[in-house]
């Protein structure tokens, strides 16, 4: 069955034009809110109405899950044969031609997927080969190796020009890096591995090199859709040439001013040169936003009046509202975050609800004292950004016993899971590795290494796992409980916090149980890994604030939204001043943030604390004030206020009558009530009749560990405790010295 829809009654004039344009190449440039997935989701009805063939539709997205909405959206709209359009990421598509074709490239097609742990533990276990048992060099941390090799593969630029420019400093050392490096690929391709980017180098490559694996594929997909172009790099626009090569049917949607992940080795000059690669392209631009108010987008618009390369255009709405953006100067970080708080709880007072609120900050770390504060209020919040579940040490224990399972030779997960074992470290694990290699031992034979000695019961039980988990067709969500059952004794053994992260591996099971095929599932733990625990439960109907990272907020929205922290140093980092395009970068990261609001934006920053700064003189620290892009802004678009009075000193509360009416006015509440009288600005801990007694939200200072603040008991004897300086930390009363402070 399907619905005939009348395109022209739900669809403005440009997004028509968009949808139903002819063959050929389309660049939509979409702005903010402005319908780009409407747009997409119409165009895949719009073909298949047309008679077009569902497998003959290629829709590239950046998560699989985005992929997959899309597409049962387009169903429900249209016809049901839409949710049999191709849909998926760039690398979902390199990993499915790469298992069929692996062959041609000279390696097996049951290949692990390595992340980007596996890849710093991968060179990190080289250097010893480049720099021998001497250690006469100073190599760069595991992770800076890692992101300097990634990077060059993804802008494919030499190693020696990405350190020129990006980590001077390692320049003496660019030989072993570059010596590592092939070690690093000879390393992959010996024990049948291949990290992110090889999957779109190796998919490039073959598309190139491979005449008849090209024209098979760009007559299997006559009609290709990305999403995101602006987030593609150099390797994925070569990939859809390449895809497109016999009909140029290509629709690229986009915009310019919200590439965030150069970092990533994105290159959002792909948009402007899509004209030059499709000489025939129609270039359609949407403008109109369905999500903010004027006043938010006349402040964006002018936000991006200061970038030097872009599409112009000039977002405009029918939505009501009226509220201009406001930007505050709390003076210091802990008045930012009681600001920030007490405007939260003005705002429920008035009706709204947790889940329409949300901070957002440039990097992890800048939410610290607001999560402090919020903690000590009983306000709940989820964090997202800044922290990978998937690279989690209990996480990847877990998953090494049935990565095994998929590929033998996967010596990072066998050394993972032997390593567990008492009285085998790196040495030895690595000769048992190299036994099962020479002999050909199958996994579940691994109890009969001729080593063996105190160690026999916990190899016989590894080998009964392996046993059971190398069953055919095992379901994956039993594959997970026989492996947790095996790691729950590791787990409590090696790990404090063991219930916390028992918990996040039972998470695994719910996710495993939509799967048929162990690889499958592992597969797309790599390709799309959640990344924080929150991500592997359904939604729920609890009620919380959001704090996120702007590069983890991108494509969300908000009733309300904060930004925080927006000073020189900190929005946009020190070290982006020394470079334009990195802080064009950051302009458009603002942006971003900018326009997640729907009604109501709220800008902070902590004008006289002192922010350390790159790229400037010898001194470290700087007193930097508000960011210089909120500064360039015209006076009009935002309302400026100040915590401080003009004439207290630096750092002084502001408590005149200018701010309670500046309150009254903006947030809408009895202030008098709501923000400055029966709740204290600064708000008092709640003592106990026995004053030794902890709470939840008491803050507290333990020896070893710095202060904190407690967030949660756990049954009579433990308490989870947030350190400044040491992040979350499971103590036992009995054993642990709190004092509270």
């Amino acid at each position: 069955m399907s619905n005939k829809i009348q395109y022209d009654k739900v669809l403005n004039k440009a997004q028509l034009s968009a949808v139903t344009a002819p063959e050929g190449p389309i660049l939509v440039i979409a702005g903010a809110g402005s319908g780009k997935t409407r747009t997409l989701i119409y165009r895949v009805a719009w073909l298949i109405e047309r008679g077009v063939p569902p497998k003959e539709i290629l829709l590239l997205t950046f998560t699989r899950k985005a992929a997959r909405e899309m597409l049962e959206r387009a169903a429900k709209l249209s016809d049901r044969r839409c949710k049999n359009v191709s849909g998926g990421t760039f690398h979902s598509l390199a990993q499915y031609v790469l298992r069929q074709e692996a062959h041609r490239l000279g390696f097996s097609p049951s290949f692990t997927i390595m992340d980007r742990s596996d890849m710093e533990e991968a060179t990190h276990a080289l250097v010893p080969e480049v720099d021998g048992e001497k250690r006469s060099i100073r190599l760069p941390k595991r992770s800076t190796i890692a992101t300097i090799i990634s990077k060059a593969a993804n802008i494919e630029k030499p190693l020696d020009e990405i350190m020129e420019t990006e980590y001077p400093q390692f320049l003496p050392v660019v030989s072993q890096i570059e010596h590592l490096l092939t070690l690093y690929r000879e390393y992959k391709r010996k024990n049948n591995l291949i990290d992110y980017d090889d999957l779109l180098l190796f998919l490039r490559l073959l598309l190139k090199e491979d005449a008849e694996i090209r024209l098979q594929l760009s007559n299997r997909y006559k009609y290709i859709m990305v999403d995101e172009y602006q987030d593609t790099n150099r390797i994925q626009s070569d990939i859809i040439r390449y895809l497109s090569s016999l009909h140029k049917n290509v629709m690229a949607v986009g915009d310019d001013s919200q590439c965030i992940y150069s970092f990533r080795g994105a290159n959002f000059k792909n948009m402007f040169d899509f004209p030059s690669h499709f000489p025939e392209a129609r270039i359609i631009k949407l403008e109109e936003n369905y999500r903010s108010t004027q006043p938010i987008l006349t402040m964006t618009n002018a936000l991006m009046d200061q970038a030097r390369e872009k599409y112009t255009k000039c977002l405009f709405t029918r939505r009501e509202g009226n509220e201009i953006p406001l930007v505050i100067d709390t003076g210091n970080e802990r008045d930012q975050a009681f600001y920030v708080c007490r405007a939260i709880e003005a705002l429920l007072d008035e009706g709204k609800q947790l889940r329409d609120i949300a901070v957002l900050f440039r990097a992890g770390f800048h939410s610290f004292e607001l999560e402090l504060e919020l903690t000590r209020r009983n306000i709940p919040f989820a964090k997202y950004g800044g922290f990978k579940f998937m690279e989690s040490a209990h996480i990847k224990d877990l998953l090494a016993h049935l990565r095994v399972v998929i590929n033998k030779e996967d010596i990072l997960s066998w050394g993972r899971l032997l390593r567990l074992l008492k009285n085998i470290g790196p040495g030895r694990s690595q000769a048992i590795i190299d036994w099962m290699k020479k002999e050909d031992v199958a996994a579940d034979r691994i109890d009969e290494w001729p080593g063996i000695s105190k160690e026999r019961e916990g190899f016989a039980k590894l080998a009964k796992l392996m046993n059971a988990l190398s069953t055919p067709k095992i379901a994956p969500k039993r594959g997970v409980e026989l492996a947790l059952a095996y790691y729950s004794p590791f787990l409590k053994e090696r790990f404090d916090d063991y219930p916390r992260r028992q918990q996040e591996l039972e998470q695994l099971l719910s996710m495993a149980s939509r799967y048929k095929n162990l690889r499958a599932f592992l597969d797309d733990l790599s390709l799309e890994p959640p990344t924080s625990p929150v991500d592997l439960r359904p939604l729920d109907k609890t009620d919380c604030l959001t704090l996120s990272t702007i590069h983890s907020a991108k494509g969300l929205e908000w009733k309300v939204v904060f930004i925080i922290w927006l000073v020189d140093g900190r929005f946009p980092p020190g070290k982006s001043f020394t470079n334009r395009e990195s802080l064009e970068e950051e302009l458009r990261l603002l942006y971003v943030a900018a326009t997640r609001a729907k009604d109501k934006l709220i800008m902070t920053y902590p004008g006289q604390e002192f922010v350390r700064t790159a790229g400037r003189s010898s001194s470290s620290n700087y007193r930097q004030g508000i960011s210089s892009f909120v500064s360039a802004l015209p006076h009009n678009v935002i309302e400026r206020h100040s915590l401080l009075s003009s004439s207290s000193p630096a750092g002084a509360p502001f408590a005149s009558n200018t701010y309670t009416a500046f309150m009254d006015e903006r947030v809408g509440v009895s202030i008098n009530n709501a923000i400055l009288g029966s709740k204290p600005f600064y708000k008092p801990l709640e003592v106990a009749a026995d004053s030794s007694a902890l709470k939840q939200g008491d803050r507290v200072n333990h020896p070893a560990f710095g202060t904190g603040v407690i967030a949660r008991f756990m049954g009579n004897d433990k308490v989870e405790v947030i350190f400044k300086d040491k992040g979350i930390k499971l103590l036992h009363l009995g054993y642990t010295s709190l004092e509270k402070i």
